[in-house]
């Protein structure tokens, strides 16, 4: 016999037993009783549950991509907004779409911190809050505030007449609480890239990026950190309406110069 220059020779492999008429009926049994079972554990899961844990899971999808809802906490954006106004905010519109005059709610977990007067609860109300803002993609350190500079924006406080001025260039603006000045703290800053200046409308009763001069980041905000634009107040139904970006700030020329790093 001559010898295969491939290698040497194997013997064919085995065909595997055909299954008896009996082992394909238990098999088929066994299949079926696997799915039985997994209905079975479904069917004792109470119908609302499973809505409620659908419902849940489309409300968290929804926040965390297209819009979340918010409560506003304090006086700072009267009368723009008022305490206990709920506002809708849109997360399509976040980083470098956000604009000048827009008003906005940013995360001020790693920057700012929770804002005074923030709730300090233990216990099972501590995590009944954690549940709830889980649910809200909330971080419990929100702020609501409107943005005076973008980067490259050059604000000072403040021209001869008192009003702000932004590129040079003063601003008027009409939002302000009524009998506020637009700042009695003097400042003159750049806005670096990647960040925004925020201030809130009612100035005397704002803690805003004036308040954050002295601490890490100058009082600037990361556009990174920007939940998105608030576009529509909702509640109370006598205050609905659309939260407009100003346009005395919107229309402003842009910065000549780069933004710093």
């Amino acid at each position: 016999m001559s010898e295969a220059s491939g290698g040497p020779l194997r013997e064919p492999d085995e065909a595997a037993p055909a299954l008896t008429r009996r082992e394909v009926r238990e098999a088929q049994k066994a299949k079926k009783s696997r799915r039985t079972r997994r209905g079975s554990l479904l069917s004792v899961v109470p119908e609302w549950l499973k809505v409620g844990v659908v419902a849940v899971a489309l409300m968290v999808l929804v926040r965390a991509f297209l819009v979340q809802s918010f409560s506003v906490p304090s006086g700072s954006m009267q009368q723009t907004l008022e305490p206990g106004d709920r506002i809708l905010v849109t997360r399509l519109e976040r980083g470098p779409s956000i604009k000048r005059g827009d008003v906005v709610v940013f995360d001020g977990t790693d920057t700012w911190g929770k804002p005074a007067g923030a709730s300090n609860e233990t216990g099972v109300r501590a995590t009944l809050s954690s549940v709830l803002a889980f649910i809200s993609l909330s971080s419990g350190a929100d702020y609501v505030k409107r943005v005076v500079g973008v980067p490259g924006d050059h604000i000072v406080c403040c021209a001869v007449d008192g009003r702000l001025m932004v590129n040079g260039v003063a601003v008027d603006e009409p939002y302000l609480y009524p009998g506020n000045p637009p700042s009695t703290m003097k400042f003159d800053v750049i806005v670096p890239a990647g960040k925004i200046w925020v201030m809130g409308d009612h100035r005397s009763a704002s803690a805003d990026s004036r308040s954050q001069l002295g601490r890490p980041g100058g009082g600037m905000v990361p556009l990174d950190d920007v939940v998105g634009r608030a576009w529509v107040r909702y509640w109370p139904l006598d205050r609905l309406g659309s939260l407009t970006p100003a346009p005395s700030l919107h229309d402003l020329p842009q910065p000549t110069g780069a933004a710093p790093t």
